[in-house]
């Protein structure tokens, strides 16, 4: 696994739109500060040519100048490392226009991005064997006050920190809207962590770790089959130290979460799994349908691994959100808190 070079002092963020831009409010007024913030802080950002469209549907403008975009500000010599613009619905229809030959011998650098942009943090993994940030998009950066969860993100890709751990409690709404662009989270909910050993809930998981990746299951599920699902090789070339999958949900709901699952089990992904980590679902939070929800979706298809399964997770749409090394090895200590060291 090839890993960036942190992002140093003076260093130039590039951001990218190969999803949604930063067109209209509350989005581009966050950009705004965002941008404000890290010039502050001493860094010069370079934004991308699709970064306030809105041209496109479903992502920011035309698969095809998503996919140039990304391509050339991964490959360019003019930034040290890129943030995505934000999350949307059909990154998934870039990919044929992006060069990932051209990215896999470029020199490796930081993407940051979430929920979409697993069409790009989840193959960089498998397909070009180099790690990613799992975090968040730019706007979040322009809230009135970074809010722990930021400050971690930043922290790991100017690596400051190895470490993250979760939080105490988390947002079921977010209060941003048009009028009220850089407020912080809406920390209702108390975050309770539930643990299963196999499909059986625990009150102790062990300590397990290898290779981390994952995403959201939303895109990760629409990748199964197609010629960018290069997960076995990923698997084989990793199969002594094995692989921690963290997954979490947006639009799906339980018993699409389970379908979702069970397409990826079928389809070999998980024969290397030392553990699980499932982040709360944003759509099937507390959803109960015909005796499924958000629980046993996920342990009766995981659960015959007999590996930890660590739910509630702070990952995904609820934030706040740790960041997560996508393909680090990671080693992973659970108890009424759960942390990830990075390595």
């Amino acid at each position: 696994m090839k890993y960036p070079t942190y992002l140093r002092s003076g260093g130039t963020i590039g951001l990218v739109a190969p999803s949604f831009g930063c067109a209209f409010e509350p989005y581009k007024s966050c950009l705004d500060s965002a941008e404000k913030r890290f010039e502050k802080m001493g860094y010069k950002l370079i934004e991308g040519p699709n970064c306030r469209k809105s041209d496109g549907v479903g992502i920011s403008s035309s698969p095809e100048n998503c996919g140039k975009e990304l391509t050339e500000f991964y490959c360019s010599e003019n930034n040290d490392m890129l943030i995505t613009c934000g999350g949307g619905e059909l990154m998934c229809e870039t990919l044929d226009y992006v060069d990932f030959d051209a990215i896999k011998e470029a020199k490796p650098k930081w993407y940051m991005g979430y929920s979409d942009n697993t069409n790009f943090t989840f193959l960089l993994n498998t397909i070009c064997d180099t790690a990613a940030i799992y975090g968040p998009s730019i706007g979040a950066f322009g809230m009135e006050k970074l809010e722990p969860a930021l400050q971690d993100a930043l922290d790991i890709f100017t690596g400051k920190k190895t470490s993250v751990s979760g939080y105490a409690s988390f947002e079921v709404e977010s209060l941003k809207d048009e009028d009220h662009p850089f407020v912080g989270y809406n920390l209702t909910e108390k975050k309770e962590l539930r643990l299963f050993m196999g499909a059986e809930e625990t009150n102790r998981v062990p300590e397990f770790e290898g290779i981390i990746t994952g995403g959201c299951l939303d895109c990760l599920a629409n990748l199964v089959g197609t010629k960018y699902d290069q997960v076995a090789a990923f698997n084989e070339r990793y199969k002594d130290k094995g692989v921690v999958w963290f997954l979490e949900a947006c639009d799906l709901n339980v018993m699409s979460i389970r379908r979702a699952l069970w397409n990826l089990d079928r389809a070999g992904w998980f024969v290397n799994t030392k553990g699980f980590i499932i982040g709360r679902p944003a759509a099937a939070w507390k959803q109960e349908m015909m005796g499924l929800d958000q629980y046993n979706a996920v342990t009766g298809i995981l659960g015959k691994y007999n590996v930890p399964i660590v739910m509630d997770a702070d990952v995904g749409h609820l934030a706040p959100a740790m960041p997560i090394i996508s393909g680090s090895h990671v080693h992973v200590s659970v108890d009424t808190n759960i942390t990830l060291k990075y390595r």
